[in-house]
């Protein structure tokens, strides 16, 4: 019979009989992030990341996992993909199911488990308040240059940069945007954290180059 044909029950148990023991194998970092998954139906639903390590992931969801397609629930087997800040796009097959959620396997290639790897590091060492990364080294412009920042609904005003990191960064400005709206400091997409006395903290969506920050602002 050919595998297209195979009753789903049967392609389920084999696919997951190659997937299961390798669930654990790799260190799970705990992290909470807001994001987003797409199931094979093209459709698209909101979640949040629970815990992941360049293996799998689990994440929260509104719908239970079944064996069989059919309803609303998220099939064994079936392929997901997933965006989330800071990690970017992830894809793999569904596990296993738990209440309130799933876990699905990681299918990447080496060189995307490697980047994946360093990410998770980061966020693993990041400070739990979650607030502008510290432990990175941190670049003082020799000069407040203007820099364009640009707020919700496109509004664009000008900005100094008062220091820098990999991660984030400490803008000084009369403005407040409030606290968890996303900016765009030139051309990086950043979350604001905090505010402080001379403006606002900005966390960085994607993990910034060291040299390119030093470059830019140094």
């Amino acid at each position: 019979m050919p595998a297209a044909q195979m009753p789903f029950a049967r392609r389920a148990q084999g696919i997951l009989s190659r997937i299961a023991p390798d669930r654990r194998r790799h260190k799970r970092v705990p992290v909470e992030l807001l994001g987003r998954f797409m199931r094979e139906s093209k459709h698209e639903y909101p979640c949040k990341l629970i815990d992941i390590s360049v293996g799998g992931a689990a994440i929260s969801s509104p719908f239970p996992v079944v064996e069989e397609a059919g309803g609303e629930g998220v099939v064994l087997g079936e392929r997901v993909v997933a965006y989330f800040d800071h990690i970017g796009g992830i894809e793999g097959l569904v596990v296993r199911g738990f209440r309130g959620g799933f876990a699905f396997r990681i299918v990447a290639t080496p060189h995307k488990r490697e980047k994946l790897a360093a990410t998770l590091t980061w966020l693993a060492n990041r400070e739990l308040d979650g607030a502008d990364e510290r432990r990175h080294e941190r670049v003082t412009p020799r000069e407040s240059v203007a820099q364009k920042l640009t707020l919700a609904q496109g509004i664009v005003i000008e900005c100094r940069v008062l220091d820098v990191s990999i991660a984030g960064a400490s803008i000084g400005s009369p403005a407040r945007p409030a606290i968890g709206t996303e900016v765009m400091l030139g051309k990086l997409r950043a979350r604001v954290m905090r505010h402080h006395a001379q403006g606002f903290g900005v966390q960085f969506i994607d993990i910034q180059n060291a040299a390119t920050l030093k470059r830019d602002f140094g």
